[in-house]
């Protein structure tokens, strides 16, 4: 009988998720062999800096590490960074690193998180076009803000606004392209997003809706300028592109695991098969509360689910039925929003949505409400901005609604009933 000792569990992926599995499987006592592999040559770290605090120049780099340098030796963690998993054979329970180098394990955690999607048109190649992904991505597209060209963000997503308004704080001129109407319209509705097409006006962002990239054009190999699909074109000294990130799942793809929009999980973060899990960005995982199978792409999820699948893995009962959560900080002179999501909501999944506060987007004062998206009177989902002791009894509606209780509209946007009395 194996012994708990020499047992080797492998995490690939060393990211927030993977690091926080990792730390969690010490934590619940497993004394057998971890093995952390990660493609990035930086320790794990969290992303949502990278578009924030670091890129705004606000906060020092050391802070998005999950764990100090030592920490993994410390706790008797194999970090084996700069390695690329190549193939997964589950039936001999190997992985495959740079393409020669098998490793077995006994338990596999897949946290692989997500790639970014790119554009392909001609000047794609060009120097000044940029993405947000890794930390060293960060690193060079600060540095190119703090020469104050033009900038050009394709794409109105969260990375899209962030990248804006740190582009308009570091004093470049912004200009933003967005296929769709509206930013974030697929994600919060008209009404919502809306709000935040406001917010960056009043920054004297520049949008171009309705419209996507044909060309990027540059002279002696360095960006000039950006052809739209109407042939308008935009001169850019910088462009960022955030056009959205695909699950990376070629590992479970070469194990026959099942993919859809993600690896396929149960409620416990586990695949077809036992010996595999998956969670964060990679994890197309089962929702009880939901009662669906949902991939969220945000850092509570990496944060929360490493910790679930770890547990999981040993052995522990698990349901992982959190609510979907994620924040943004946007812009550090007024007006600003910071804000917090939580809930779950299609564009067609809302009857309504309805606001404690006023939504109106002033150039003299910071924004403070709470919006909520209502279906048959129940809370599916709600944002506080710019008010941060919501979030309890926040969470506690969203959470009711989804398991089918109603609330009096009225009261809800009644400033003065409590968040808490709403559900008595």
């Amino acid at each position: 009988m194996t012994q708990p000792s020499e047992l080797t569990f492998v995490i690939v992926g060393a990211s927030l998720a993977g690091a926080k599995a990792a730390e969690t499987l010490r934590a619940e006592g497993f004394v057998g062999r971890i093995v952390l592999v990660g493609e990035e040559i930086d320790r794990p770290y969290e992303r949502p800096p990278l578009s924030k605090g670091y890129l705004l120049g606000t906060e020092p780099r050391e802070k998005a590490f999950v764990h100090d340098a030592d920490w993994y030796g410390q706790h008797r963690i194999e970090l084996l960074l700069g390695r690329r998993a190549t193939d997964l054979d589950p039936s001999n329970r190997t992985l495959t690193l740079d393409g020669s180098e098998p490793l077995r394990y006994d338990k596999l955690l897949l946290a692989t998180g997500s790639r970014v999607r790119t554009l392909d048109v001609p000047g794609a190649d060009l120097p000044g076009v940029r993405y947000l992904r890794r930390i060293e991505q960060s690193d060079e597209l600060g540095a190119a803000l703090r020469s104050r060209g033009s900038v050009v963000v394709v794409g109105a997503g969260w990375i899209g606004l962030e990248v804006a308004a740190a582009a308009h704080t570091h004093g470049c001129p912004v200009t933003v392209v967005e296929k769709d109407e509206l930013p974030l319209r697929r994600v919060l509705g008209d009404e919502v997003a809306a709000i935040y097409r406001d917010l960056h006006l009043a920054h004297g962002v520049d949008f171009r809706f309705g419209t996507g990239v044909r060309e990027f054009r540059g002279r002696d190999g360095r960006l000039t300028g950006v052809v739209l699909d109407d042939g308008t074109e935009l001169p850019a000294d910088l462009v960022l592109v955030g056009v959205g990130i695909d699950p990376a799942t070629e590992l479970a793809e070469a194990a026959k695991l099942e993919v859809d929009d993600g690896i396929v999980t149960d409620a416990a973060l586990r695949t077809a098969d036992p010996d595999i899990y998956a969670c964060g960005d990679v994890a197309a995982a089962y929702n009880p509360l939901l009662a669906t199978r949902l991939r969220v792409e945000h850092w509570s999820n990496a944060r929360n689910g490493g910790p679930a699948a770890a547990r999981s893995m040993l052995g522990q009962p698990v349901e992982y039925d959190r609510v979907p959560y994620f924040f943004t900080d946007q812009y550090t002179d007024t007006p600003s929003l910071g804000m917090e999501y939580r809930g779950h909501v299609g564009p067609d999944g809302y009857d309504r949505v309805v606001f404690r506060g006023d939504p109106t987007v002033r150039s003299t004062a910071d924004p403070e409400f709470i919006a909520f998206w209502l279906r048959a009177d129940r809370v599916l989902a709600a944002m506080n901005v710019n008010r941060w002791d919501d979030g309890e009894p926040l969470e506690a509606l969203v959470r009711a609604g989804h398991q089918g209780r109603s609330v009096d509209p009225d009261r809800l946007t009644d400033p003065g009933v409590p968040l808490t009395d709403l559900l008595r």
